[in-house]
């Protein structure tokens, strides 16, 4: 690895191998120590860091229906629709994820774990519907605050994954 100085800060450069920082993503006369190959590198590389989010939201979909059945999901969806009747036990239930493996509970963690924190904040535990389905409903403040009283087993105001993992097996 090569170590490339910039007027700001030390930023490490490699031949291709690892990722550049910002700095780098100048016209090649600004950066003359890099190839045009490193150059566009960068750049490609500073793409993908700005599509990952939406990347992780289509992977985390894709991810629910390789586990759970799509016809399972919409039920369950369908049957908590009104406001303030969401129950997780018999909504795990409903959408399979109670009768699956500990492996495959914590896949549905991730997908649901929208910051990629390891954790589900209160702000994401909102739209956990929506991590099962884009039509999904937002929980209300009351349902949203059961949620994380049933799950917060260690009283740190989010839900781990081993915490999740509990809650919906049990």
């Amino acid at each position: 690895m090569k170590k490339v100085e910039s007027s700001t800060e030390q930023n490490w450069c490699s031949n291709g191998n690892g990722p550049l920082s910002p700095p780098y993503l100048f016209a090649p006369s600004q950066t003359p120590s890099l190839s045009p190959y490193q150059n566009l590198y960068s750049v490609i590389s500073f793409i993908i860091f700005l599509c990952s989010p939406l990347l992780r939201s289509r992977a985390a979909k894709m991810a629910m229906n390789d586990i759970l059945k799509t016809e399972d999901i919409k039920k369950a969806l369908d049957a908590f629709k009104a406001a303030d009747t969401f129950d997780h036990k018999k909504f795990f239930e409903m959408v399979g994820l109670k009768s699956k493996c500990a492996d495959d509970v914590k896949k549905a963690f991730v997908a649901l774990d929208r910051d990629n924190s390891g954790f589900i904040e209160e702000e994401e535990l909102k739209f956990v519907l929506k991590g099962f389905a884009t039509d999904g409903r937002d929980l209300t403040d009351k349902e949203t605050k059961a949620f994380l009283k049933a799950a917060d087993k260690d009283g740190d105001g989010k839900i781990g994954m081993d915490e999740f993992t509990a809650l919906v097996l049990e």
